[in-house]
């Protein structure tokens, strides 16, 4: 029997990394905190509230596959909060599965997801594993919604927003610059269609007395999860943050990249945007307040003869990121997930269980009507 810890939080120095750590904290689960630095994970350690009783150890660690390979051996689950998942994903993936470990992470990026999928579900199935990206606030909590929704016999499209109040963390706003070159899409009758480039949306949101600008946004997840679900045919996913001022700031980028920077080659387009994004946001933003920070994921779902909503209220975007990771170790460590391969959070957590720990720590609820 391996003597590891059985979870390996890999970029624990981060803002969701920290999270993800102290939600292990109350399920009590031995952790490996990992990143390239120990002494910057040592010193975000000693910061996390209660971390005196946590049984964890530090991890200094190179990127590359091998170097990840002998780290994650022995583990059982591998939580990856390094984005952007586009460029730092498949190497940690390519060492779980050598290692033999369930992957999850927080990337919502829809190329990733593709990527990940198609590259890497089936090998991960084979081998009795869970492939679950997009392992986070954005959009599990919409994936509960779509699952609670499909209890409606006769459901076969869905219209999703999701919306936060916040500011985004470095990594986040790396990994929003990162998906702006990507194509994004929905899903019509089961297959991919482009959403129109550098164009914004307004969307009615529940509780909000004006409009909301709202954008592909990368395309959201949610597209490939139910590419092949045999109940689902349409998916349209729209979000982004609940202020315009910010949204419009995207929506410019967008368009400012279709005519200046697309024409450039990908490596000085990566690098431009890299560097816009750091112009952004280049710090740590402050803990979550939930009287401020908070978040609302709507689903207009309906079939020939049939509609149904459900609509998501919650806060702390980020903490619900971090427990949703945490329940999803407890359960591999302690069991084993619904389904293998590449899957979303409620395929193998199951949706009413994920709805229930979120509701158990008073960060989401959710109201489904007719």
């Amino acid at each position: 029997m391996s003597s590891k810890k059985p979870v390996i939080v890999y970029g624990a120095n981060g803002f969701s990394g920290r999270l993800v750590v102290e939600f292990l904290r109350e399920y009590n689960l031995p952790f490996i905190a990992a990143g390239r630095s120990r002494a910057r994970i040592e010193d975000v350690m000693s910061r996390v509230p209660g971390i005196e009783t946590a049984n964890y150890e530090v991890a200094e660690t190179g990127g590359s596959v091998e170097e990840l390979t002998k780290l994650f051996t022995g583990a059982k689950v591998v939580c990856n909060t390094v984005g952007p998942f586009l460029y730092n994903g498949p190497r940690v993936v390519e060492a779980c599965l050598k290692a033999g470990c369930h992957y999850i992470d927080i990337g919502g990026e829809q190329a990733w997801h593709r990527n990940a999928a198609e590259n890497w579900g089936d090998k991960f199935a084979q081998k009795g594993l869970l492939l679950a990206p997009g392992m986070a606030y954005m959009s599990a909590a919409s994936d509960i919604a779509v699952r609670l929704c499909l209890e409606t016999e006769g459901i076969d499209t869905v219209e999703i927003i999701s919306m936060f109040k916040g500011m985004p963390t470095f990594g986040s706003t790396q990994t929003i610059f990162a998906a702006i070159p990507t194509d994004a899409y929905y899903l019509e009758q089961n297959e991919y269609k482009p959403w129109a480039r550098a164009t914004a949306h307004e969307a009615i949101v529940p509780g909000q007395a004006l409009t909301q600008l709202v954008l592909p946004w990368g395309g959201f997840p949610h597209p490939v999860w139910y590419k092949d679900h045999p109940q689902i045919a349409n998916v349209k996913t729209l979000g982004g943050l609940l202020d315009r001022g910010i949204m419009e700031k995207v929506l410019a980028t967008e368009k400012h990249f279709e005519e200046n920077i697309r024409p450039l080659p990908k490596a000085e387009q990566e690098k431009v945007l890299a560097e816009m994004a750091s112009s952004v946001q280049a710090g740590t933003p402050p803990r979550e307040n939930s009287r401020v920070n908070r978040t609302i994921d709507v689903v207009y779902a309906r079939g020939s003869m049939t509609s149904v909503q459900c609509t998501m209220v919650g806060n702390c975007t980020y903490r619900q990121t971090g427990l949703v990771q945490a329940y999803a170790a407890h359960v591999l460590v302690h069991g084993s997930p619904r389904t293998v391969g590449y899957a979303s959070p409620c395929a193998a957590l199951g949706h009413r269980d994920l709805l229930r720990t979120l509701e158990n720590f008073g960060l989401s609820r959710a109201k489904v009507t007719s």
